[in-house]
């Protein structure tokens, strides 16, 4: 096997015809399919070459599972990352979910990142690889703090 990647992930959301929204108006993904007898939706995610994102739209009950994944970017996307999440209406946050004003970098890796939520509480990651060697012993800090080293 030659894997190249991972091409789809799926998420559980609430309110299908509210999550289509923040994810087609606010993150700008290319909506691809909805099938609402099944209440789910698609998105393209760098196009249909590149992968894809499912909504599910669960039903309700006690237990709300949140999760993680990361949207693969361009380094200067992320840069701009916390204006341009801001003027979507969308709050930046680092790595423990604090709110933030410039992206984090990942010592260990290395790798810019920049986080933020969706209407059902999942973490969503922008993500760059930088070219930088590794360095654990950074940690996670700000973007500003790695750009002094």
């Amino acid at each position: 096997m030659d894997i190249l990647g991972i091409y789809e992930t799926h998420l559980p959301v609430r309110d299908l015809d509210r999550s289509i929204a923040f994810y087609r108006d606010k993150i700008g993904l290319e909506l691809a399919h909805v099938l609402r007898e099944r209440r789910v939706a698609f998105f393209w995610v760098g196009g249909k070459e590149q992968g894809m994102l499912g909504l599910w739209q669960a039903t309700a009950g006690p237990l709300h599972m949140t999760l993680h994944f990361a949207f693969r970017c361009k380094l200067d996307a992320v840069i701009s990352g916390c204006e341009t999440l801001k003027a979507r209406g969308i709050q930046p946050l680092g790595f423990h979910g604090e709110p933030v004003t410039e992206p984090v970098v990942i010592g260990w890796m290395p790798a810019l990142s920049l986080y933020f939520k969706d209407p059902d509480g999942h973490s969503i990651e922008m993500l760059a690889v930088l070219p930088d060697a590794p360095d654990p012993e950074f940690g996670v800090q700000s973007h500003s703090a790695w750009a002094v080293l």
